[in-house]
């Protein structure tokens, strides 16, 4: 397996596209023809689109194309622009008198990182599907990633960068299991010990990390913005609509094993699941534990592979303060 990146599942194609000035962006993750399509959505404050067609007992089977964007609700503006591009190259769910493309999305709240006004549009939507490639994916601040944060519970001056992040492994006869995940979280980042590999630092000097935990004892609210985690999990493997979504659900543990605290009522926390089916048939269960463990890894990856940008410092400046 080349790619240790979502783009390990064969068939799909990822995009970045952003604006620096924001910073914002968006990402697409096209997919192959008959990809089925679950979701979990676990936070309280969500921001999506078209995904109650992916649950069990809907008519609509599979997806073309998966969007993750900043900018909050104006981002799923984007979405526009992917639909067009999959219209003008006719994919998409067959009406008849045409094609209508299924784009599910979910959205970051990044308005209180740089401009506000700036904000993934139809156009952004468009060029990162121009720019889809089946190559490793990009890591860091880039697309959605562009301006995530982590560590947002005292505000913006306590934060730290985050981004978009990605994994993959190989289980048995060929399965494979990959997570993209783009980390907006109110709280910290977590190693599998432990440690805080990015999150909420210690008023007023903000030289150390306080703890979320810790911190969130401190508060009578969290403040009223949205800090969310979404992202994809994908595997080759055939399934059926209602074990894609169980497999979303299980990625959901991976969320809480890395981010502290998870789904809160200020979070937004949306995991997409899809699978290709060209490994035939496997074992959901197995695909759901290593969907977990994926996740987990992706979303550890988003801080480590964020660069300082807008002010806010990445997480590894801080972490020897843990003593």
């Amino acid at each position: 397996m080349e790619s240790q990146t979502l783009t390990a599942i064969e068939g799909l194609q990822v995009g970045h596209a952003q604006n620096l000035e924001g910073p914002t962006g968006c990402t697409v993750i096209l997919c192959p023809p008959n990809t089925v399509a679950g979701i979990d959505q676990r936070g309280g404050a969500p921001g999506t689109r078209e995904t109650d067609l992916l649950r069990p007992m809907h008519l609509v089977q599979h997806v073309h194309a998966v969007l993750l964007a900043g900018g909050s609700a104006y981002g799923l503006n984007a979405a526009a622009g992917v639909m067009r591009y999959l219209e003008e190259h006719s994919i998409g769910f067959n009406v008849r008198v045409g094609v209508v493309p299924i784009v599910p999305a979910a959205i970051i709240f990044d308005l209180d990182v740089g401009n506000p006004t700036i904000r993934p549009d139809a156009a952004m939507g468009y060029t990162a599907c121009t720019l889809a490639t089946a190559d490793p994916v990009t890591e860091g601040c880039v697309g959605a990633g562009t301006g995530a944060r982590v560590g947002g519970m005292f505000g913006m001056e306590f934060a730290c960068k985050s981004g978009i992040g990605t994994a993959a492994l190989e289980l048995d006869n060929g399965v494979r299991v990959a997570a993209l995940m783009v980390v907006n979280a109110v709280g910290d980042v977590v190693a599998e010990n432990g440690q805080i590999l990015a999150g909420v630092r210690q008023p007023p000097e903000g030289k150390s990390f306080v703890g979320s935990l810790k911190a969130l004892r401190t508060l009578s609210n969290l403040t009223p913005t949205s800090n969310t985690v979404v992202g994809v999990v994908a595997t080759n493997a055939q399934l059926t609509k209602e074990e894609t979504n169980k497999i979303a659900q299980m990625a959901q543990d991976g969320l809480a094993r890395a981010v502290r605290p998870a789904h809160t009522l200020m979070d937004g926390d949306t995991i997409f699941a899809l699978a290709t089916g060209s490994a035939g048939p496997a074992n959901a269960s197995l695909i759901g534990a290593y969907a977990a463990e994926i996740t987990a890894q992706a979303i550890r990856r988003a801080v480590q592979m964020a660069t300082p940008l807008a002010g806010l410092p990445v997480g590894s400046d801080f972490r020897q303060s843990l003593e």
